[in-house]
């Protein structure tokens, strides 16, 4: 493997540095840095041309002005964007930040929903569920992202923001709701009609339920993850989770995950605690909350390991995930304690539709985060959508492909059950031909979803690549493409990488 990375890593910098040469001879051929002087009326405009000439060294040849940026890029300088007198490494940063918090949020939940549900439609093919997710998968595909954008803004933004004004659901319309969930998964389920029946009763009362407990609890005005719903949340999680992975009748992962539930409602109250003391402090940041998310974690695979039993790896992961889980909660809520305060702040309208952050907002740890997380609803939404109709049809065909392999008719001649068949052998290899979509589409979209941005007003890099040409300004326009062209370097060699870790059948080594 050494070998292959050496090899990879030497082309790819090679590749860098070739593309970067042709990028800098086409961008200086299409920026004008000298337009607006030209058409200027100004007395003195020649000097203002020779003075700008000299500012921006364009009396030297392009090939020694790029070996000398190339220079300064070894040297970590990336340059100045003439027109604001920045350093392009603080716009660069920023740019990377504000895409990054998008990309992240949106990636990780079309992957998740994305996956589950085409493996879903794919073993219930020609289903009434499979129609209804070909059906909805298309028109998500074709569906503008603009528009879509247009629309959040309107319904998701300004009409939630009025409805918060307000905030009371017709029971009639928390009723059709929940008839519409129990249908969505009675179809997604299937089985027999006494199965059916009993699904779709189960989940129109699991969601008629959770609606009232909404309505009755004025749960939009302060909105929290209490005691009562961390435990109720984390043990239908922990169920679903041991019944994917392992099966219900695997008592040691069951009571590993629900035992993972109890310490997490244990923990509720004095996590709080902590936090706040973290808080006082000022310790808490970003890092501290992904430290006690891997605390957690770790926490869940040593009670799966304590229960132990000949299959105790098993148990570790069922509840490592539900630790996961249930410590997201405890963290969501933590979150969500400033809602009031922030609500009230600005106006009763919390939901934003443009940019990534409210300026002169204040307050502590918490409060920025709340804020980061209310301007990205919209934009990941949109994101989001597009990128769950892709992920779906691609898993869909994928695993489609999978289940009509000669080991998985072996599998299931052998007896194995057929939870077992699809888990532990169609899940893994239907994971291969999104190893290289998946970080492919990772750096695109680092890269700037330039038309989110624009819509939303976000300061991502779409946004910083577009107006750094519109202004004629080389030295932002280079960065960002020397960021997305290594990216898409790194993201080709981890595929690779991934590729060897999902199918055993690829040796990097040969």
């Amino acid at each position: 493997m050494l070998t292959f990375l050496v090899r990879r890593l030497v082309a790819g910098v090679v590749t860098l540095f070739v593309s970067m040469f042709l990028m800098y001879l086409l961008v200086n051929r299409a920026i004008d840095p000298l337009a607006d002087l030209r058409e200027s009326t100004a007395a003195n405009k020649q000097q203002l041309i020779a003075l700008r000439i000299q500012q921006l060294d364009l009396h030297t040849n392009v090939v020694i002005r790029f070996f000398r940026w190339f220079g300064g890029v070894l040297h970590g300088d990336l340059g100045i964007a003439w027109r604001s007198k920045q350093p392009v490494s603080d716009l660069l940063a920023h740019a990377i930040g504000s895409t990054l918090q998008l990309v992240t949020a949106a990636t990780f939940l079309a992957l998740v929903l994305g996956v589950a549900v085409g493996i879903v439609s794919a073993l219930r093919q020609y289903s009434s569920f499979d129609y209804l997710i070909i059906f909805l998968s298309f028109l998500l595909y074709s569906l503008p992202s603009f528009w879509i954008a247009v629309l959040l803004k309107q319904w998701g933004a300004i009409g939630f923001n009025d409805f918060l004004k307000d905030p009371t659901i017709a029971w009639p319309t928390i009723a059709v709701i929940s008839v519409i969930f129990g249908v969505l998964w009675m179809l997604a389920i299937g089985g027999t009609r006494q199965r059916r029946l009993q699904t779709l009763g189960l989940a129109f009362a699991a969601t008629f339920a959770l609606f009232a407990y909404l309505q009755l609890s004025d749960w939009w005005l302060e909105p929290q993850i209490s005691l009562l719903l961390v435990v109720l949340l984390g043990a239908g999680s922990a169920f679903a989770i041991v019944a994917i992975f392992a099966g219900l009748h695997n008592r040691r992962a069951l009571y590993a995950a629900l035992t993972t539930v109890v310490v997490g409602a244990v923990l509720y109250y004095p996590m709080h605690t902590v936090f706040s003391n973290l808080t006082s402090s000022g310790s808490m940041n970003n890092w501290v909350a992904a430290g006690f998310g891997l605390l957690a974690v770790v926490v869940g695979v040593v009670i799966g390991r304590l229960f132990g039993g000949p299959d105790w790896g098993l148990s570790a992961r069922c509840a490592g995930f539900t630790a996961l889980i249930v410590s997201a909660m405890i963290y969501v809520n933590e979150i969500m304690r400033v809602w009031p305060p922030y609500f009230r702040a600005l106006g009763g309208r919390p939901i934003p539709t443009f940019g990534d952050s409210t300026p002169d907002l204040g307050g502590n740890y918490w409060v920025t985060v709340l804020d980061a997380l209310t301007h990205l609803v919209l934009p990941s939404i949109t994101l989001i959508l597009v990128a769950f109709a892709a992920y779906t049809r691609y898993s869909r065909s994928s695993m489609l492909e999978v289940m009509s392999q000669d080991y998985i008719r072996t599998a299931r001649a052998k007896g194995l059950p057929e939870r077992v068949v699809v888990v532990r052998h169609g899940f893994r290899n239907t994971l291969i031909p999104l190893a290289t979509i998946v970080p492919i589409d990772v750096i695109t979209l680092i890269g700037g979803a330039v038309i989110t941005e624009a819509v939303f007003a976000r300061p991502g890099m779409g946004q910083l690549f577009v107006q750094s040409l519109q202004g004629a300004e080389i030295n932002p326009v280079m960065a960002y493409l020397l960021v997305t062209a290594a990216l898409a370097i790194i993201a080709n060699i981890v595929a690779d990488l991934i590729y060897a870790a999902v199918d055993p059948r690829i040796r990097l080594d040969a």
